[in-house]
């Protein structure tokens, strides 16, 4: 399989010239992808799955398990982090030569809080999706609500109407 780094865009906008005269000559969409491709040069795949640190190689700093505290375990790795940048900072005063393994230390306190927060990805993205349907409920309501007050307004006006043509003598019925 030829790949290249940025490849021409795929020749399909050609079959879209006519889509604005007749919107059923666009083809249809093209199957999902299975098993692992190529983009950019790097192999993906479609697995929704994030890989642990022990598969990527990297040393876990937090307990394992499914009941993790990810608050706890964040501001520990954070105030771990803090500490190794100040180390570091004395030791590039100090001794310079040895910064090479508080860099390591501090890249692996990095890949840590980088999964940690990884890993809360599907909890906040269910969480904005509930955000964002309770607003649309909200606001589907408020036009309800709207729609009977208007509704209501016109009710009263077209009386309102009837009574002033009645006065003059004219007669009409409201259904």
């Amino acid at each position: 399989m030829a790949t290249s780094t940025y490849p021409p865009p795929p020749p399909y906008y050609r079959l879209y010239k006519d889509y604005l005269q007749d919107p059923k000559s666009a083809p249809e969409p093209p199957p999902p992808i299975e098993g692992p491709f190529i983009c950019y040069g790097a192999n993906h795949t479609i697995d929704e799955i994030l890989p642990s640190l022990e598969e990527q190689g990297v040393r876990q700093l937090y307990p394992k398990g499914p009941n993790i505290d990810f608050k706890k375990e964040l501001r520990s790795l954070n105030r771990e982090l803090q500490l190794h940048i100040l180390e570091l900072a004395d030791i590039l005063v100090e001794r310079p030569s040895q910064y090479a393994r508080r860099v390591e230390e501090i890249s692996l306190i990095f890949k840590n809080l980088h999964h940690l927060l990884n890993s809360l990805r599907p909890h906040q993205a269910r969480a904005t999706l509930i955000h964002i349907l309770e607003l649309q409920i909200q606001r589907r309501k408020q036009a309800v609500e709207d729609i009977k007050r208007r509704r209501e307004e016109a009710q009263r006006l077209l009386k309102e109407s009837i009574g002033t043509l009645e006065d003059n003598g004219t007669s009409f019925a409201l259904k």
